[in-house]
């Protein structure tokens, strides 16, 4: 199931360039981008639960929706989708937002930040083919309810936390502080 996926080892990233002399002002942007990826650990925290508890058999559907209720989350789950394709498409803009506006800005800044940004849109390509391979794994343990289906979203899921939770901290590391520095914006 994920034998052809071809995940980057996190030893091989660029190394962090350290910035001196940033003011509080400077700082706000990757503050607000750790803020936006605070809320995207929080789904994966949510998500990850809910599928461990509906393959041990724990959770009915009304459960679920009692336990999400007031989850920002769930709110826009009703409006656009189904839970897992709402987060799905949240992490996809949020990446097509970077690779787009934010990279090329970074990537100008020089040989280092060019590499942070390859590399961080290396690590975009996976996470996206990951959270492709979720959906479609969580789809088929709905329509088939099996162990093994559940197994298969469970195994998809923990590489997609793994992977996506490491690249959150890389970014934020990387690039964090040269947004502000450099005044790199949407």
């Amino acid at each position: 199931m994920l034998k052809d996926i071809q995940f980057l080892d996190d030893a091989t990233r660029p190394p962090v360039q350290k910035l001196e002399g940033l003011t509080n002002e400077q700082r706000e942007p990757g503050l607000h981008l750790r803020m936006i990826h605070d809320h995207l650990r929080r789904n994966m925290v949510t998500l990850g639960h809910l599928i461990e508890r509906a393959s041990k058999g724990n959770l009915t559907h009304e459960q679920i929706a009692d336990e999400t209720n007031d989850m920002a989350m769930v709110a826009n789950y009703r409006r656009f989708g189904n839970l897992c394709g709402q987060h799905c498409q949240i992490v996809n803009t949020h990446h097509s937002i970077e690779d787009y506006a934010i990279f090329p800005g970074l990537a100008q800044q020089g040989p280092a930040f060019k590499a942070i940004a390859d590399r961080l849109r290396a690590e975009h390509v996976v996470v996206h083919e990951l959270l492709e391979r979720l959906v479609d794994a969580l789809n088929a343990m709905v329509s088939e309810p099996t162990p093994q289906r559940f197994e298969e979203a469970k195994t998809v899921y923990h590489a997609l936390e793994r992977v996506l939770l490491s690249h959150l901290g890389y970014e934020e590391d990387a690039m964090g502080d040269a947004l502000g520095y450099f005044g790199i914006g949407v």
